[in-house]
């Protein structure tokens, strides 16, 4: 168990080995500096840091495995809780439903999901922590299949500012579990989750690669498909600028190129050959157009989704961006590869625009304060400093990008995706933002946790 330290806002402390450990970060461009930092892995031991921050009159954070911490207010007065598994998934295949303790990464989910069958609304990278990422909405690779990864969440375990461990669900405390679910945030730490799974007989799924000279016959396509697309179909598009490092396919390094990837699902035992057909239809006219440099589609079950998207496994630094999109038609691809593709040297090692629609665009009863995305494509960029150019160059293509797009945006954001915590965003409306407000002020009345609210979610100075 790492202790919290005897003195915590002495600088000086800050380089000892459990401050370090705690405050690591996946996004390496922002590192976090509160001060103090504690890993915690049981309710007792976070009961405990809420004790001693209260006495220290430091305010309360929390993560996991710091994807979001671009996103994060500064900490300076702060403890910074960094939770970690205090035992593994359970599964129980009856009620479909996985208790995830809070720290656990995806990729324990869904190994502990497959042997029965079933799923669970992930997202694109093994390594991102379940529980920010499901009460932030979550962008899962079944998305246009299963909705916002939120609306699965069934039961929040959590300790709240008064040290109290509750567990929060629909019939328990109603008006906390609405603003859990994607409300912004400021609520408590967190301890674990439920979450419905569901069933999946097999995938289609991977990625194609092409030359980016090749993306103003492709995307097009690709486009026009979205618009009849199936519910069983999630995909996205990526101009990609990759590192010559040896990890990276030297066909795939060589130059910019165009990605497609995604997941087909066959929820039942004869749907296996309807998400054949369904694949097909997406990737044989593109196939036809031009031949991939590299294609990997192919049929498998839930373990091979979480690699389909080929996100760094290690911590890296990215600085990028993060819009929602309206329908945008042939001008507004045409915009998007002007700013991406069309330029002699691009600063984003990545610029994406993933499908929304479907079960993404329906409210699902009970939801939460954020239970749909009224968009039809999520953008995001980013870039690495020192590769595709320095931190300058990264924002200036950023902003490109953004004005070229600002005919289609929505001026929503997916919170998962926010990429800073200076970029404009907010997927709150103003009577959610009160109403989120209220939650926090009965169960936070002090403002423990008031720096972990996500900007735009809270109305308070």
């Amino acid at each position: 168990m790492t202790t919290l330290y005897e003195h915590p806002a002495d600088s000086a402390r800050r380089g000892e080995a459990a401050y370090e450990a705690a405050t690591r970060v996946f996004n390496l461009f922002a590192p976090v500096a509160p001060a103090a930092a504690v890993t915690a892995r049981s309710a007792e031991e976070i009961r405990a840091a809420i004790t001693r921050a209260r006495a220290r009159g430091l305010g309360v954070r929390v993560h996991a495995t710091g994807h979001a911490s671009a996103t994060a207010r500064p900490m300076r007065d702060a403890l910074l809780i960094r939770t970690e598994p205090a035992g593994d998934v359970e599964i129980d295949p009856r009620r479909r439903i996985a208790r995830i303790p809070a720290g656990t990464r995806w990729g324990a989910v869904v190994d502990a999901a497959a042997p029965y069958g079933l799923a669970a609304p992930h997202g694109s990278s093994p390594t991102v922590g379940a529980v920010g990422y499901l009460l932030g909405g979550g962008l899962s690779m079944y998305a246009r299949h299963t909705g916002l990864a939120v609306n699965s969440v069934r039961a929040v375990e959590l300790v709240t500012a008064d040290g109290e461990q509750r567990r929060v669900d629909a019939d328990s405390d109603p008006e906390l579990f609405w603003a859990l679910r994607g409300g912004g945030g400021g609520f408590g730490v967190v301890t674990a989750v439920e979450v419905a799974l569901f069933p999946v007989t097999g995938v289609v799924t991977g990625a194609a690669f092409w030359p980016a000279a090749q993306a103003a016959r492709l995307l097009p396509r690709w486009r026009a498909w979205t618009e009849r697309a199936p519910r069983e179909a999630t995909t996205s598009v990526r101009v990609m600028n990759l590192p010559k490092l040896p990890e990276v396919p030297a066909v795939l390094s060589a130059g910019p190129v165009l990605c497609l990837d995604g997941v087909v699902v066959a929820p039942g035992g004869d749907d296996l050959a309807g998400a054949r057909r369904q694949a097909g239809e997406l990737l044989a006219p593109l196939r036809a157009l031009a031949d991939p440099l590299m294609d990997t589609w192919h049929e498998a079950g839930p373990l091979a989704v979480p690699e389909t998207h080929m996100d760094p496994p290690e911590p890296v630094p990215v600085l990028g961006d993060h819009l929602l999109l309206r329908e945008l038609g042939d001008e507004g691809v045409a915009a998007f590869l002007h700013a991406t593709v069309d330029r002699p040297h691009s600063a984003l090692t990545v610029a994406e625009l993933r499908q929304l629609g479907g079960s993404l665009s329906t409210r699902a009863p009970g939801a939460g304060a954020l239970g749909h995305l009224d968009a039809r494509f999520a953008y995001s960029g980013a870039g690495v400093p020192g590769f595709g150019g320095p931190e300058e160059e990264i924002r200036a293509h950023c902003a490109d990008v953004r004005r070229a797009l600002s005919p289609w945006d929505t001026g929503r954001t997916a919170p998962t995706f926010v990429a800073s915590l200076e970029q404009p965003q907010g997927h709150l409306d103003a009577d959610a933002v009160l109403a989120a407000d209220r939650v926090r002020a009965r169960v936070d009345p002090e403002g423990l946790f008031r720096g972990d609210v996500a900007p735009g979610c809270s109305a308070a100075r």
